[in-house]
């Protein structure tokens, strides 16, 4: 049997922060502060980052990866969809990846929920994906969310 053409995955990650919901869902509406824990790291350069938080709004973001990565010096855009928004509770967007000038790798539909817990907020990340050939695949897509939900700890603190 030939490898399939798209490989489905849906990971769920739970993560708490000592802060009110508000203050963890603000990170996700302002474009500063998005951009920071979401867009800027050590392995690569924001080239571009666009955000219209509202339901339909959109997000853009274009980077290049260093010369110290495994993909040295591709560019790498992921654009998104907003397709519900409640304030303080959920965030639901469509996004999709793709190398620079070139095919679409993955497609998926994030969830983030946000509950109320001892004085700070539990998130609630599912993640399901679908991904094509040439894709980083579910496994290194969980490890970067990962990562990415631990740079949202520090974010919140601002």
């Amino acid at each position: 049997m030939p490898d399939p053409a798209a490989i489905h995955s849906t990971f769920v990650l739970e993560r708490r922060y000592p802060r009110p919901p508000e203050r963890v869902f603000a990170a996700f509406a302002d474009a500063d502060r998005k951009r920071r824990w979401m867009g800027e790291s050590d392995s690569h350069t924001v080239e571009k980052f666009e955000s219209d938080f509202r339901v339909g709004g959109g997000e853009r973001m274009r980077y290049r990866y260093g010369v110290d990565t495994p993909l040295k010096g591709a560019a790498i855009t992921s654009e998104g969809l907003h397709l519900d928004i409640v304030p303080d509770r959920r965030i639901v967007i469509a996004s999709n990846m793709a190398f620079d000038h070139g095919p679409r790798f993955s497609a998926s539909l994030v969830t983030f929920e946000f509950f109320a817990e001892d004085g700070g907020t539990l998130l609630v990340c599912t993640h399901q994906g679908a991904f094509f050939e040439g894709a980083d695949g579910p496994d290194l897509r969980k490890g970067g969310w990962e990562a990415l939900l631990a740079r949202l700890a520090a974010e919140t603190t601002r």
